[in-house]
C-alpha cells in the first residue's frame, strides 16, 4: 500500500468529529473540530463557517503530529449565538463532509470544462470606471443571462467570476462558435487600455469555491505588486523561530470573511498552518499563524518573505469595504444588470466590488461604489440614482447603524434560512 492509499485509509478510519457547544461561552457559539490533518483541512472548515455568514471572533489552531484540532468561537451577522438547531446540524454535517475533501493546489492556468447548468466566465484585466457596465452590456447583446457573479478590484486590477446561461434555453452555452464570439468580445472590452498586462477571458467549470477563485485569479494577475505603503494598510510581519516555523502576524481592521481570505491565500501559496490563533475586536483583528511550506521548511529567503507579506496584505485588502454599499432588490428581468450599471456609469460612479445573485425570479445585487476619483459619493447623486432606479428597489447602507436610508429597518434579513433552503438557485439575470 502506497503512502497516499494509507493516508486515505487512516482518514476513513478516523472521520472528522465536530462538537458544537452553546454553553461554553457567554457571547459566542463554540465549534470544535477534530480530524486527521491534510493540506487544506483548515481552509475547508473556515470556508463552511464563512459560507454560513458566521463571524469568527476567536480561534485556536493546532495540527502537529498529523492530527487537526481547532476551536472556533463564532457569532451570526447580528452578533448573536447560533440557536437554530437546524442551522447547527447543517454546520456540523457540512464540516464533517468537507473536512475530507482534497484541495488541489493553485493552478497556473484555468482549464475549460463543460457544465449543464451554466457557463462560467472568468475575467481579469485593468480596472477602470464603467467596466462592469460594458461587460454586462456585451453579455446582454449576446443573449446571455447572468445568474450570479462576483467582481473584485484591487490595485488597478479587476477580476470577475460570472455564471451565465443562454437566454432562450436557461442552460449552459455549449456552441463553440458562440463561446468564441463571447470570449473575443469580452477580451476586447476588458483589454481596453490594459497597459502592459494582457486581459484574460476564460471559460471554466471548476468546482473551486467562487471567492477562492477570485483570490487565485488576482494572485495570478499579480495584483499584490507595486502597492504603495501607507499607514492604513494591514500590518503583516514574519519571523522564523528556531528554524522550525515561520510566524506570521497580521493586524488589520476586522471585517467579514477576513480569516477565510488569509487562510485561502496561505493554502494556495502552498503553506501549511500548524498552530495559530485569531482574535477580533470591533477596532482591530489579530491573527498569528505558525507556518511551513508543504516541503516542511520555513521561509528562508528575504525575497520569499517579502512576497508572502505582499500577498497577505493584498488578500486582506481585496475585500475591504471601500465605498458606499448599495443593495438592489428587484424583480429579475433580461437586461437588468446592464441597465443598473449603466445608470451608475452615467452618474459618474465607479463600482469597486459587486455581488450579483438571483433566486426564484428575484434579483439581489450588492454594489460598493465611489466617485470616479475614488472619493465618497455625494448624497444628492445617490438620491438622484435612487429616483431613476426606484427608491424601493435601491437601498443604501449606513455605516454607523446599518439601517436603510430614510428608514429604521434593518439592512439585511437573516441569511440562514435562505442558505438552507436553496443557495443561489440559478435564474436569469442580465
Amino acid at each position: 500500500m502506497d503512502d497516499d492509499e494509507y493516508a486515505k485509509l487512516i482518514r476513513r478510519m478516523n472521520p472528522p468529529r465536530v462538537v458544537i457547544d452553546n454553553d461554553a461561552s457567554d457571547d459566542a457559539t463554540v465549534i470544535q473540530v477534530d480530524s486527521v490533518n491534510k493540506h487544506g483541512t483548515l481552509l475547508e472548515v473556515v470556508q463552511v463557517l464563512t459560507d454560513m455568514n458566521l463571524a469568527i471572533k476567536k480561534a485556536h489552531i493546532s495540527s502537529d503530529g498529523g492530527w487537526f484540532m481547532d476551536v472556533f468561537k463564532v457569532i451570526d451577522q447580528f452578533g448573536r449565538k447560533i440557536r437554530d438547531t437546524q442551522v447547527l446540524d447543517y454546520i456540523q454535517r457540512r464540516i464533517e463532509s468537507n473536512a475530507g475533501w482534497f484541495i488541489p493546489p493553485l493552478r497556473s492556468s484555468v482549464g475549460v470544462m463543460p457544465s449543464d447548468e451554466y457557463t462560467a466566465i472568468e475575467l481579469a484585466g485593468t480596472d477602470r470606471p464603467g467596466l462592469l457596465s460594458e461587460v454586462s452590456a456585451v453579455l446582454t447583446d449576446l443573449h446571455c443571462n447572468v445568474v450570479n457573479a462576483e467582481i473584485w478590484t484591487h490595485n488597478t486590477r479587476a477580476a470577475a467570476v460570472i455564471h451565465v446561461t443562454d437566454n432562450s434555453t436557461n442552460s449552459a452555452i455549449t456552441d463553440p462558435v458562440r463561446l468564441s464570439t463571447i470570449k473575443e468580445l469580452l477580451c476586447n472590452v476588458v483589454g481596453t487600455n490594459s497597459g502592459s498586462r494582457a486581459a484574460k477571458t476564460v471559460f471554466s467549470c471548476s468546482d473551486t469555491h467562487r471567492e477562492r477563485r477570485l483570490h487565485q485569479i488576482m494572485f495570478d494577475d499579480r495584483d499584490y505588486e507595486g502597492v504603495k505603503r501607507s499607514a492604513s494598510r494591514p500590518n503583516v510581519t514574519l519571523m522564523n523561530i528556531d528554524k522550525d516555523y515561520t510566524v506570521v502576524t497580521m493586524r488589520s481592521k476586522d471585517r467579514p470573511k477576513l480569516v477565510f481570505d488569509v487562510v485561502c491565500t496561505l493554502t494556495d501559496m502552498q503553506y501549511v498552518v500548524f498552530h495559530g490563533m485569531v482574535s477580533t475586536e470591533p477596532v482591530e483583528a489579530y491573527q498569528e499563524f505558525y507556518i511551513r511550506h508543504v516541503d516542511g521548511l520555513p521561509i528562508n529567503s528575504e525575497a520569499e518573505q517579502e512576497r508572502v507579506i505582499q500577498c497577505l496584505e493584498a488578500a486582506i485588502e481585496r475585500r475591504a469595504s471601500e465605498g458606499l454599499e448599495l443593495e438592489l432588490l428587484a424583480e429579475d428581468r433580461v437586461g437588468l444588470l446592464s441597465d443598473i450599471t449603466r445608470t451608475f456609469r452615467e452618474n459618474s460612479l465607479t463600482i469597486v466590488r459587486a455581488e450579483i445573485s438571483t433566486r426564484e425570479g428575484k434579483a439581489k445585487d450588492t454594489f460598493y461604489v465611489t466617485d470616479v476619483t475614488g472619493n465618497p459619493v455625494e448624497s444628492k447623486i445617490v438620491e438622484s440614482i435612487r429616483q431613476q432606479i426606484g427608491v424601493s428597489k435601491l437601498k443604501v447602507k449606513k455605516d454607523e447603524d446599518c439601517s436603510v436610508l430614510g428608514t429604521g429597518r434593518p439592512w439585511q434579513e437573516t441569511a440562514m434560512g435562505y442558505l438552507l433552503s436553496n443557495i443561489f438557485k440559478p435564474k436569469s439575470h442580465t
